[in-house]
């Protein structure tokens, strides 16, 4: 009797293949099998999928079925904003913090022991981000012993989009008291504390935000940004360069404008994007040679959401 083939015994490059009949709820056994199949091929991309979800909530459904059938293997999630195209309020920070979590970990993504799988929504798939190397450039390790001053972290957290808090309890908020900084790093599903003796780090530990109890004493530490682009002078500048350039002379009065020129965060400013970097790229960048599974539905919603893009920006221009 012979054995039954898996589905991506039939892959091939350049040639889409369509999986029919798939019963509700087992996507993420057919999904998960898939990613170990190629996950163990030679020469075997770094990241095994990326599935494409119709929208957030079936990205949420979709990890939690990999959770099911495929313990083992690494999920790496990333959202979309959680705001309109060309709208006047920011993402929500921990989105953010997430979005650039799973960024920064497929920028340095060498190969994995146990398959790695990538859940996109559409939304998050047809938007720009910043680009690998300004990522891999922005990174920032710590570990108990070295000498780095409190003033240089926090100076970091500033520049990276964290905010000052009296007491931190979300990702990408951090507190200041005396020698300690405590920090809800982007990645950690608990806030973190640095004890500092002079400019030395003497010790990272986790701990409850709502017990203040340390939970682990940690080695290391890498953060990695909560915010999209830097305001630093250089970014600024480009900023403030490409501003004029595209729509002319700022008007008096002009709260973006002279917000950012003055280094200070704006409301919205998120969607300015493009004017703080001098190149922007897509997740599919991060991942070259990864195979894409598109769920049924998805492409009909990148038109839906192109169509809103537009109906946006030209509410936005108007």
């Amino acid at each position: 009797m012979s054995m039954a083939r898996s589905p991506a015994d039939m892959l091939k490059a350049g040639h889409p293949l369509t999986l029919a009949n798939v019963a509700d709820g087992a996507e993420g056994l057919i999904l998960s099998d898939l990613a170990r199949v190629i996950a163990a091929r030679k020469n075997a991309p770094a990241a095994s999928l990326l599935v494409v979800c119709r929208d957030g909530a079936r990205m949420a459904a979709l990890a939690r079925a990999f959770a099911f059938f495929a313990p083992e293997q690494i999920v790496m999630q990333f959202p979309a904003w959680d705001c309109q195209p060309y709208d006047r309020v920011s993402p929500h920070g921990g989105i953010v913090a997430q979005r650039l979590t799973t960024l920064a970990r497929l920028a340095r993504l060498k190969g994995a022991d146990h398959p790695v799988v990538v859940l996109a929504s559409v939304n998050a798939i047809t938007q720009r981000v910043p680009a690998r190397d300004m990522l891999a450039a922005q990174a920032l390790s710590a570990a108990p012993g070295n000498r780095l001053s409190m003033e240089s972290i926090v100076a970091w957290l500033e520049h990276h989009g964290y905010q000052r808090v009296s007491t931190v309890r979300e990702a990408g908020e951090y507190a200041v008291r005396g020698g300690i900084l405590d920090l809800f790093p982007a990645g950690l599903d608990v806030p973190v504390r640095f004890d500092f003796f002079g400019d030395t780090l003497e010790s990272i530990r986790s701990f409850d935000a709502e017990t203040q109890r340390t939970l682990l004493d940690m080695r290391s530490l890498d953060l990695v940004p909560v915010s999209e682009f830097q305001l630093v002078s250089e970014t600024i500048r480009r900023f403030r360069m490409a501003y004029i350039e595209t729509f002319g002379a700022p008007a008096p009065g002009d709260a973006l404008y002279e917000a950012v020129s003055e280094g200070r965060r704006h409301p919205g400013m998120e969607h300015w994007l493009p004017l703080f970097h001098t190149r922007m790229e897509t997740l599919l960048d991060y991942l070259p040679d990864t195979p894409i599974a598109l769920e049924p539905l998805a492409e009909e919603a990148v038109r839906e959401r192109f169509t809103q893009i537009q109906d946006y920006y030209d509410a936005r221009h108007d």
